[in-house]
């Protein structure tokens, strides 16, 4: 069911656009090569692509969530590049430092949370913070939806997060030692032997979970906004459903804050955990300051 779910009751005209005229090839490119692929993965559990992802035709070729998700990726890079505007270190302008204020935000975020070590993981998790912000506030324009409030982006983002974080517990540590921080604390021989496959077992359990949770986390409260939204507009006559959007701005832009925080503040406390050698709980390392240089080379 969640795979079906979407925010909603009404498809973007940009979508339908987009469709138009790219749905067709896009449509007979996926009957030929991705439909038969998983119609034989699902054909193991007895069903098929259509009644998993619905019915495939050239008007749902491009799902809404996937162009809404691009627009989301190109609204980042082109707002940060209004805000940086000429970077200058002596006479900063408005937007630059609008934007330094939120990278000194999320710096100190990123370094109380994982350590001073942390800032070399600043661009990655400067990314997801300012992309999901950018996609939870989409909502609140007409013609446009959230992509966040589709499982399926929430799930590519969770996933995403997982394979950075193992990827640099891996690369700091070693295949061993990764797997040796599930094992939890040293104990004594005998507890050893009892406790730590127990501690082992569930930690990698929990660890497997983690883009399922920061997936859900994230749709399940943009879903649940998108569809009271939704039904706060059908009560009001057609001309009124743009001042009511306005009237809850403020209540949306909290909620889309926190959902942002709260996943990226996960993905960070993973990074932290995997950053370190087992049992580690030390951090170290020098101060880096941030200045407009900084911005200049922060990727996004």
């Amino acid at each position: 069911m969640f795979l079906l779910a979407e925010g909603g009751h009404h498809t973007p005209l940009i979508v339908d656009f987009i469709n138009q005229y790219l749905g067709e090839p896009v449509y007979q490119f996926e009957l030929k090569y991705t439909k038969p692929i998983w119609d034989s993965i699902f054909a193991k559990f007895g069903s098929n692509a259509e009644a998993v992802f619905g019915k495939y035709s050239p008007e749902t070729a491009i799902p809404w969530y996937t162009i809404m998700f691009v627009i989301a990726c190109l609204l980042t890079v082109v707002l940060i590049w209004i805000f940086k505007g000429k970077l200058s270190e002596d006479d900063p302008k408005p937007g630059q430092l609008t934007l330094e204020a939120g990278i000194l935000a999320i710096k100190d975020l990123v370094v109380s949370v994982i350590g001073e070590q942390g800032f070399k993981y600043f661009p990655v998790v400067a990314t997801f913070a300012t992309l999901i912000l950018v996609s939870n506030l989409m909502g609140l324009f007409p013609l446009f939806m959230s992509p966040t409030a589709h499982v399926s982006v929430t799930f590519a983002l969770g996933i995403t997060s997982f394979v950075y974080y193992n990827y640099v517990g891996i690369a700091e540590n070693g295949l061993i030692n990764h797997l040796a921080h599930f094992t939890g604390p040293r104990l004594p021989l005998i507890m050893t032997l009892i406790i730590t496959p127990l501690i082992f077992a569930i930690e990698l359990f929990s660890n497997l979970i983690r883009p399922g949770t920061l997936g859900i986390r994230l749709f399940a409260n943009m879903f649940a906004d998108e569809q009271i939204s939704a039904i706060i507009s059908g009560l009001f006559p057609p001309f009124t459903q743009f001042f009511v959007p306005i009237v809850l701005l403020p209540l949306a832009v909290f909620v889309a804050l926190v959902q942002t925080l709260v996943f990226t503040l996960l993905s960070m406390i993973y990074l932290s955990e995997v950053s370190h050698g087992p049992h580690e709980h030390t951090h170290g390392g020098e101060h880096s300051p941030v200045t407009g240089e900084a911005i200049a080379t922060a990727h996004v």
